[in-house]
């Protein structure tokens, strides 16, 4: 019998709690596995999330994606297809933790469950059945069997030897509950060989493996295999942003990320993400982050002395 949402929630949240050691995402034992934790309240602010499904066993988030606001909590989990930039803000203090999980999808591990499910990723002509409104991300109600199999993970995840004996066999039974759930369909047209979706994701991987190298949009068009305006038109459609500008986002958290090192300069880590012009880069950080790489290389080793 599968225990009820709330108890797998509060079962969940006891095993987070002492698990995820520093606030944000970090890693676990399971690679493609990682804690959520966050004991202040974090303000709107730019994110990169890589495909996965995201779940809270306490706390609240909210992502800006274009337009369109989605919010997570206990009661839903999100399902991100395509690495997605966007706006996100955490709700939660000292005395009302945020505790969660992040699940990777994993092509591969897709395309078996897939093909296991006897639902092959396509049909006899590589025409998938895409949804009409496919796009990169989405917030889904949790369901008991979601709910149970994360409790299960995370329980697994205490032990290294469990991690990584039962862990994968629980990461494809989440991917398999989400497969089954109403964003299943956008997977499905994520796995299959052709389509907007598709097509869209073979793009994205291309601008996060060549981020730092010159990268112009008919050349994520070709990459894609698509016209220039249906390129344009169908990026827009999955990720609510530009080719371009979406470009740009990668390389500033790339940059971003590379501050953290120690003795890490504004100069190099520019360089290093492809940038030629430093006072360029400078301007476009302080634009997306809301502070100049300078402030946020002395917030970083004031936080670290």
């Amino acid at each position: 019998m599968t225990p009820s949402t709330e108890t797998s929630r509060e079962r969940l949240a006891g095993l987070l709690a002492v698990q995820a050691r520093r606030d944000g995402f970090s890693d676990s034992p399971l690679p493609g596995v990682r804690y959520a934790r966050a004991v202040s309240h974090y303000p709107l602010a730019p994110a990169l999330y890589e495909p996965s499904v995201v779940i809270l066993a306490t706390g609240r988030k909210r992502a800006l994606v274009g337009g369109a606001v989605h919010s997570l909590d206990p009661g839903h989990y999100w399902v991100v297809a395509v690495p997605l930039a966007f706006s996100c803000e955490t709700f939660a203090t000292a005395d009302a933790p945020l505790y969660g999980l992040s699940v990777r999808v994993d092509p591969a591990v897709l395309g078996e469950l897939l093909l296991e499910m006897d639902d092959a990723p396509g049909d006899a002509f590589g025409a998938p059945s895409e949804p009409a409104d496919a796009v990169g991300m989405r917030a889904m109600p949790m369901t008991a069997h979601i709910a149970d199999a994360a409790a299960r993970l995370a329980e697994c995840l205490g032990a290294p030897d469990e991690a990584r004996i039962l862990g994968p066999g629980i990461v494809r039974e989440i991917v398999f509950r989400v497969l089954r759930g109403g964003q299943g369909p956008t997977l499905r047209a994520l796995a299959a060989q052709n389509g907007r979706l598709r097509a869209v994701s073979r793009a994205l991987r291309r601008i996060h493996a060549d981020f730092k190298d010159e990268l112009d949009v008919e050349s994520l068009a070709r990459e894609a295999h698509m016209g220039l305006s249906t390129f344009h038109h169908a990026f827009r459609a999955v990720t609510a942003t530009t080719p371009l500008q979406y470009v740009k986002a990668v390389r500033l958290h790339k940059a971003r990320a590379l501050l953290a090192e120690p003795g890490a300069t504004a100069a190099e880590a520019a360089q290093r993400v492809g940038y030629a012009s430093a006072s360029q880069f400078s301007r476009e950080y302080k634009r997306l982050f809301g502070a100049p790489p300078s402030e946020e290389i002395a917030r970083l080793r004031g936080a670290a002395g």
